[in-house]
């Protein structure tokens, strides 16, 4: 812990500071210092600090030196210097001009980005591209800079930068390319380890500082959840240098273009060590995803090579593709079968037994009866075409509800919630590895592939209640106790009082059981693919799941595989296709709800 942050356990730092006002410019950069500002007025500044402070907490035996002495120096830094460079990180790209760092609770920025300059945080003097130059100036600024040799002065800035390029590729200064300018550019150049820290704060790289302000307007509330201090996204520093690797490979796999060697890549990847299974997870979907690179540009070879060091879901399949699609028949067989015999899941399942008669005709063996799928009901309806575009689920759910039988337009969003506050103990369970820190909206290991086993008993006794009527009061329990928190299950928008009433009321205990189990199984793969549509007959205490397809449309292969679930347990389920009547004019079709 830093000797002068709070003196509070870092599990219980608060992270959010009522009032966070907006900035405003009004101090030119020549201003002397402000006033006195209100601690509300330095929200952003507050929560930076209690992050470092909880960093410091729990990551101080694998900080670097360079870290260690940024949080050291930071703490002495005058307050206005902390809240520009906190403003700056706070904001996109790491080079801004100073002029356009203005804000009242700050005052001068060039005052206040010295001592930041004396540490060489901040380069005031960065050599700056054409592109990064064109990034930071106005289209006058430029016409001015530029007056002699651009002659259409009508042309958008992307036209004048494609002009320019050719005779002016150097780097410079902005006081070179914009000698009349009294303005000065900042580059922040301790951005780096603050990207570095920001990753071990949050455990992944898409999170930022704004979740901080974000928590403090209540645009985003999250559960709280006692998890021991010691609780961490990274075990060791090779874990942080190992996942910035990754990053940086993920991104080098994106820029790659057709052509290109991937072998280079492949290497860097396979060199990463680490011993985290978290990591590995993320070595294995990136191998997933070049294994798609490979197949996206017919690189067979590499292609099987990679998806057969691959452990992320789907790989063993993609491999049956490649070889049926260069010709090694036999191959694929041989691991289709396999795949029948022992499917990794219920996706796998339902793509072998595609693939399986097509291996079998093409090498003139005996094509094995599949088995008979359980026939899921189809019904039609024509319906006017709307004047204004409209979602043909809603326009089917608008056609068949009615005061004795209302339907509601629920998508993934009732089972799911259903199970989420059900189940929302064992989801927010701290237990090691799931949650380091206060903006997680779900378990870190949701995806894991013992998520569920790590918490069986749990869960376990949350399903229990479904056969002993006790379910009913714990959901309605957290309906209202947890409103508005973030959950990887719960949607709170679709969450009307008439729905979940209407939901409890008329869905039976044993059908809610049996979802709840499915998606327990494979939660990547089930939390989705669900009917469209609800239809309730309150009166007759009865339901119907209905999936709406429009003209053109499919069903999915998650959607089958939902379907066929619910058919197979006796489950009132439904395909409608709509067609709009127009087109049943046009060819002479008539079909009724």
């Amino acid at each position: 812990m830093l000797p002068d942050a709070p003196s509070v356990a870092p599990a219980e730092v608060p992270f959010a500071v009522a009032g966070a006002p907006s900035a405003t410019a009004n101090v030119s950069g020549t201003s002397s210092a402000p006033q006195p500002v209100s601690p509300a007025a330095l929200y952003y500044l507050l929560n930076f600090e209690r992050a470092l402070a909880w960093l410091a907490g729990r990551y101080d035996d694998i900080f670097s030196p360079d870290e260690r002495s940024f949080l050291e120096a930071f703490r002495s830094l005058p307050q206005t210097s902390r809240a520009l460079l906190v403003r700056m990180l706070m904001r996109k790209g790491t080079l801004f001009r100073a002029s356009r760092l203005s804000y009242e609770e700050i005052g001068c920025p060039l005052h206040a980005a010295a001592p930041l300059v004396a540490l060489g945080w901040i380069d005031p003097a960065p050599h700056l591209s054409l592109d990064e130059l064109f990034a930071l100036a106005t289209r006058p600024e430029l016409v001015q800079m530029f007056a002699g040799i651009l002659a259409r002065k009508g042309s958008r800035k992307s036209d004048l930068l494609d002009g320019l390029r050719a005779t002016h590729g150097d780097p410079r200064p902005f006081d070179v390319w914009n000698p009349q300018s009294t303005d000065q550019v900042f580059h922040v150049a301790i951005a780096p380890l603050c990207e570095r820290l920001r990753l071990m704060f949050f455990g992944n790289m898409h999170q930022d500082w704004s979740e901080f302000v974000l928590a403090d307007l209540g645009v985003f509330q999250y559960e709280t959840v006692a998890f021991a201090p010691s609780s961490r996204a990274f075990r060791q520093r090779a874990d942080v240098d190992g996942y910035l690797a990754l990053q940086a490979c993920r991104e080098t796999l994106e820029t790659l273009a057709e052509g290109e060697p991937i072998e280079p890549l492949l290497a860097e990847i396979h060199a990463i060590e680490t011993t985290n299974p978290w990591l590995e997870t993320r070595r294995a979907k990136l191998l997933f995803l070049i294994g798609q690179h490979c197949e996206r540009y017919q690189q067979w070879d590499t292609a099987l090579t990679v998806y057969g060091a691959c452990r992320w879901p789907g790989a063993r399949h993609r491999r049956m593709r490649v070889l049926e699609r260069c010709g090694r028949f036999e191959a694929a067989l041989t691991l289709a079968l396999q795949g029948a015999e022992a499917p990794e899941s219920e996706e796998e399942r339902q793509r072998v037994v595609r693939m399986l008669p097509r291996l079998q005709r093409r090498l003139g063996h005996p094509v094995a009866k599949a088995a008979v799928a359980r026939r899921i009901e189809r019904s039609a309806l024509v319906l006017v075409r709307p004047a204004a575009p409209f979602a043909v689920e809603y326009a089917a759910r608008d056609h068949l509800s009615s005061a004795e039988a209302p339907v509601h337009y629920v998508e993934n969003a009732l089972i799911n919630s259903l199970f989420g506050l059900l189940c929302w103990e064992p989801v927010f369970a701290a237990i090691p590895g799931a949650f380091f820190h206060p903006f997680q909206r779900g378990p870190a290991d949701l995806h894991a592939p013992d998520f569920h086993t790590r918490r069986a008993a749990q869960f376990d006794a949350c399903l229990a209640q479904l056969d002993t009527g006790v379910y009913r009061e714990t959901i309605l329990r957290h309906l209202e106790s947890k409103a508005g928190l973030q959950s990887p299950f719960v949607f709170w928008g679709v969450l009307t009082p008439e729905l979940i009433t209407q939901a409890l009321d008329r869905l039976p205990a044993a059908h809610l059981k049996l979802w709840f189990e499915r998606l327990l199984r494979d939660i990547r793969s089930n939390r989705s693919g669900l009917p469209d549509l609800v239809r309730f007959w309150p009166a007759e205490r009865r339901y119907e799941l209905i999936e709406v397809k429009g003209p053109g449309d499919r069903l999915q292969d998650n959607q089958i595989r939902w379907l066929e679930y619910c058919a197979q347990h006796s489950m009132p389920v439904r395909v409608l296709d709509v067609r709009w009547a127009d087109d049943a004019l046009a060819t002479g079709d008539e079909a009724a709800a």
